[in-house]
């Protein structure tokens, strides 16, 4: 294993690292955390919680919607958005007590469908890149907030905003952003700190903008990013954006979780409206790349509506929809393993992983839950009331044992290290 340029080459499950710049101490720098993996590295975290619940740090309101944070440096990024001044904001807080250091604000119509906000900033220690919601990408000053460039998908690549607005999270790299566009391309690859197109992959197949965020990983031995679209996923090359390969398969209205790659041959991909999940194997012989499924789960047999499955020890767990919001431990032949069914269920709640352990929200009433990450059965380690239903959906981000987590009101910041 061996450093070039910021990323970590080395062998592993998907590869993931070496498509992604090395995380400082415990920073959640983007979407999924440095790795893309949702994982947390943080560790000493508490297994027992007071019966009170962990303690609250601090809160914050927020207008409506499923904007989380990404955290770098002890400050927390997230977006907001003014509904009296129809202004999209971007925040900067402090982690320890969430005072606002600085805002950017641009002016925004919006109006509420499912809410307003979602996605997350990618940040590092120079810039702070984000998406908003009508699919504007915007790259500000960490310290300052100031902008430094902007790029409208829509007038530059003729890209066509989703139903329900944007929902993809730029993936970050060292020295790059990767974007997928729709309309004139599939994806491109843009300097970080000056917006200039270093490569776009085209797209002769009219892909459309979904609310998928793009990910990376090794297939073949080839690093390469994964895009789910209404059609399919497919696999992009990391080096030019050559389109390595795709794989036919109808989804149904809309694609939110994020096609990921179990293993450096394997990528699953699952979306809502009871489209169900696919596994997918990605084989090279040369220069090609061939695309066959290894199973596909229809008729509701398994699905994720909202949030793409952990990837831990040979298993992938989410909330899934069979049985609407039961939290599942799935095999890589996409059989359940086991399932929360009989002791609790989390709507369309987010979750992530640390510590040896799973936590779970609960996306109608805003209760957290603690799961050991295991294969062996579903195990909760303690349970506390820490936000409110409905919409519970936003992600969480975890740094130096701070939780920060929303619901469509608030933000606040948990202390589960204790």
């Amino acid at each position: 294993m061996y450093t070039r340029r910021g990323w970590i080459i080395g062998a592993g499950a998907a590869g993931v690292a070496s498509l992604l710049p090395a995380a400082q101490g415990s920073d959640w720098t983007q979407f999924r955390g440095p790795d893309r993996n949702n994982i947390s590295k943080e560790t000493g975290l508490l297994r027992k919680w007071p019966a009170a619940g962990p303690k609250v740090l601090w809160s914050v309101p927020v207008t409506q919607g499923y904007a989380a944070a990404a955290i770098v440096g002890g400050r927390v990024y997230h977006h907001d958005y003014d509904e009296a001044k129809s202004e999209w904001c971007v925040n900067c807080r402090s982690l320890a007590d969430g005072k606002l250091i600085w805002q950017f604000r641009e002016a925004r119509e919006v109006r509420p469908n499912h809410a307003i906000t979602r996605t997350i900033p990618a940040v590092d220690s120079r810039f702070v890149c984000s998406l908003d919601p009508k699919a504007v990408l915007h790259c500000l000053d960490v310290k300052t907030g100031k902008q430094i460039w902007r790029k409208s998908l829509v007038t530059e690549y003729k890209a066509t905003i989703p139903s329900w607005y944007n929902g993809q999270c730029p993936l970050q790299e060292a020295d790059r952003l990767i974007i997928a566009t729709g309309g004139a391309a599939i994806m491109v690859a843009l300097d970080k700190a000056t917006g200039k197109e270093l490569w776009r992959t085209p797209n002769p197949g009219q892909y459309m903008l979904s609310h998928s965020s793009v990910m990376p990983a090794v297939l073949g031995g080839v690093r390469q990013y994964l895009y789910g679209t209404l059609k399919g996923p497919l696999g992009v090359s990391a080096k030019d954006g050559k389109l390595l390969w795709e794989f036919g398969r109808k989804f149904n209205v809309a694609v939110a979780p994020s096609p990921i790659a179990v293993d450096e041959e394997r990528v699953f991909m699952t979306a809502s409206y009871d489209a169900g999940s696919v596994m997918v194997r990605v084989r090279r012989t040369g220069e090609a790349f061939k695309a066959e499924a290894v199973f596909d789960l229809k008729n509701n047999e398994w699905n994720s509506e909202v949030h793409t499955p952990i990837v831990h020890k040979g298993h992938m767990f989410a909330v899934g929809k069979k049985k609407r919001g039961l939290f599942t431990c799935l095999s890589f032949d996409g059989k359940e393993v086991w399932t929360s069914e009989g002791k609790a269920s989390f709507g369309l709640g987010s979750f992530m992983m640390a510590d040896g352990m799973f936590f779970v929200l609960d996306g109608d009433t805003g209760k957290l839950r603690l799961i050991e990450a295991g294969a062996a059965r579903y195990n909760e380690l303690g349970s506390a009331q820490v936000l409110a239903g409905q919409e519970v959906w936003a992600p969480m981000a975890l740094s130096d044992g701070k939780l920060v987590l929303r619901d469509l009101t608030k933000m606040i910041c948990i202390d589960v290290r204790g």
